[in-house]
């Protein structure tokens, strides 16, 4: 049987078509050829694209036959972080030039610990990756998204639709989810605690029937720029924050992304607070947008329901090629992580 050539498996991976065992042949094929780091790459599209079916994850999940190259693939993706975090935005530094992505390389370089690149105000505790260049006000100004101003015209038409929900049954769901050994007093407070949303997106999944009960609010999301990372963003929903209820302080994981708030239903003695900045209490139909790598924690003192429009979206400091390096390399970082857990687990 005629073997596959490197040009052949690199037509294959271009044209997206390439399984798990051709990126690991194509990895093989690569470091033959002495390209180290399209090597490693390749390897590592191999590794996580099986261990998210499942596969490769030990011995009796791996065919044989690959068994050796997967484990030196394991070996190689665990071993060269550096370069495959790197290598994740490489195309764009290409295309655009080492200015375009210097930023974004110095904030690889500061999760690495390579340089001490930690928040300057204490305050700020990112619990996945922070991006040091870009200005740290705790609240910013909604309008600095140029979609600030569709969103907020939409008030009236997403307010009912979102209204109209609360009169039906089905579609919220607990916006906490609990894992093994956890428990909702480590979340949630007050006398009678219950913090629910209805999810147009979360980790970067789209809810398609909860879009098509909300035409108008689904209509207006999907024509702005939403942060859409794989596995981790957009989260967007209607979060319904029930009497009584008091979400407890807790940081955000970075600060490459923000939240904003459309208030829709805001009854008295509702407010967010980030700890040591202040409050702000919503007001129904104004924006607002903070970096909730801030501690922060929200409450609804009153007996009946708040609820507004909680969304994910960019940091509005970043460039539109940041964003692209940084939703790349934020990607990488969480395969990563899987690949670690999955290693650990086994």
């Amino acid at each position: 049987m005629q073997e596959t050539t490197l040009e052949e498996l690199e037509a294959t991976a271009a044209s997206g078509r390439a399984n798990p065992r051709l990126w690991l042949q194509l990895g093989d094929l690569r470091a033959h050829d002495g390209q180290r780091l399209p090597a490693l790459m390749a390897w590592f599209e191999a590794v996580t694209r099986a261990q998210r079916q499942g596969q490769w994850i030990d011995a009796t999940s791996t065919p044989v036959e690959v068994l050796d190259s997967v484990v030196n693939a394991i070996a190689q993706v665990r071993t060269r972080r550096r370069e495959i975090y790197f290598g994740s935005y490489e195309v764009l530094r290409e295309q655009y030039g080492g200015t375009a992505v210097a930023r974004v390389d110095r904030a690889v370089s500061a999760h690495l610990r390579e340089w001490d690149g930690r928040p300057r105000d204490p305050r700020q505790k990112p619990r996945f990756f922070f991006f040091p260049d870009v200005p740290s006000e705790p609240y910013l100004d909604p309008d600095s998204q140029p979609w600030a101003p569709v969103l907020r015209s939409s008030f009236p038409a997403i307010r009912a639709e979102a209204l109209g929900l609360l009169q039906e049954s089905g579609g919220f769901e607990d916006f906490v989810k609990l894992r093994k050994n956890d428990r909702m007093e480590n979340y949630l407070g007050g006398s009678r605690p219950a913090w629910e949303a209805y999810f147009f997106f979360r980790h970067g999944e789209r809810f398609p029937e909860n879009h098509a009960r909300c035409p108008v609010t689904s209509k207006v999301l999907e024509s702005i720029e939403l942060c859409d990372i794989a596995e981790h963003a957009p989260e967007i929903c209607f979060s319904l924050l029930a009497p009584e209820t008091h979400i407890l302080p807790h940081y955000g994981v970075t600060n490459a992304r923000v939240v904003m708030h459309l208030p829709l239903l805001v009854p008295p003695q509702c407010a967010l607070n980030l700890v040591g900045v202040g409050e702000h209490r919503w007001h129904e139909g104004e924006l607002l947008m903070f970096d909730d790598t801030y501690q922060h924690e929200a409450w609804n003192r009153s007996t009946t329901p708040r609820l507004i429009l909680l969304m994910d979206c960019w940091n509005p400091a970043l460039t539109a090629i940041e964003r692209q390096a940084v939703t790349r390399l934020i990607e990488a970082i969480g395969a990563l992580h899987r690949a670690a857990r999955v290693a650990a687990a086994t």
